[in-house]
């Protein structure tokens, strides 16, 4: 329930200064003020948030194949959920605790939203183009991708490790602790952050770095026994594609500066006889 506070408050506030019918697309100049820019970054970021929930109106045949791969992906890799479980859970007492804690810390929501406001403010108030439209990704797909997880495990009600009910007993509409297992809220908001920030660096070590970083918190999870590994992964994977949607928006229809690159990273899920997963290929 603190959750859908948390992310209903901040649509709210972009609510308050937003007319969606009446969207501005030019960047502000340089002399404009705190407020305007602050505005505009607003604008975006709903102009993002309405763009990745509508994204399934616009699936063409291969959108959905695409989808159909990741629910196959999905239930093939269940299959080892309670052997990897097992595994991740016996790590509890050997497992550094500080980067355990930091996981746990960098995945509630509310820590990692007072991070993204800290970052933007930053952004804002040095006039930073670049650490705007990090936030302004940041925040606009950490909103859809979290909703979408809230409303997601209320509904299939998958039971946690630490339930000891198996990786296959769902309750669904289940509105109890025990029973909000998929997908990993965690993951999602680690892995959001993670995917956002990396897409503004070149180097393929820094981007390894980045990632790794935002892997702990569903590391972490599965070593809590709050977590089954098809609940990291389909988390990972939903960060992904909501965070790219938004940018390629904000790309697309020039709201910031975007370098030129010629190479960027495409990812792709993998789903054979003997590997599941998600590939980035830079």
């Amino acid at each position: 329930m603190r959750n859908v506070v948390l992310l209903t408050a901040i649509i709210a506030l972009g609510l308050t200064s937003i007319n969606a019918q009446n969207i501005r697309h030019d960047q502000p100049s340089d002399s404009a003020s705190t407020w305007q820019v602050f505005k505009y970054d607003t604008n975006n970021t709903w102009r993002g948030i309405k763009h990745a929930i509508t994204r399934p109106l616009h699936w063409k045949n291969k959108d959905f194949e695409k989808f159909g791969g990741l629910v196959l992906g999905t239930v093939a890799l269940s299959l080892a959920d309670e052997g990897v479980s097992d595994f991740f859970r016996r790590q509890d007492n050997s497992f550094p605790q500080p980067i355990q804690e930091f996981g746990w810390y960098f995945g509630s929501p509310q820590n990692y939203l007072l991070a993204n406001a800290g970052l933007y403010s930053f952004g804002l108030f040095t006039k930073n183009e670049k650490i705007r439209k990090t936030s302004v990704l940041i925040i606009s797909s950490s909103i859809t991708s979290g909703y979408i997880q809230i409303i997601s495990r209320s509904i299939f009600g998958r039971a946690r490790p630490f339930a000891e009910e198996g990786a296959y007993s769902f309750r669904f509409l289940a509105n109890d602790g025990d029973h909000l297992s998929f997908p990993s809220g965690h993951t999602v908001f680690g892995m959001t952050m993670a995917h956002a920030i990396a897409k503004q660096f070149e180097s393929p070590w820094t981007k390894a770095g980045i990632y790794a970083i935002g892997s702990i918190p569903g590391i972490s999870r599965m070593i809590d026994g709050a977590h089954w590994l098809t609940d990291v992964a389909f988390s990972t994977v939903l960060s992904i594609v909501v965070v790219d949607s938004i940018d390629n928006l904000l790309y697309e229809s020039e709201a910031y500066d975007y370098p030129k690159k010629e190479k960027t990273i495409s990812w792709n899920l993998r789903f054979s006889g003997n590997q599941i997963g998600v590939v980035g290929t830079f």
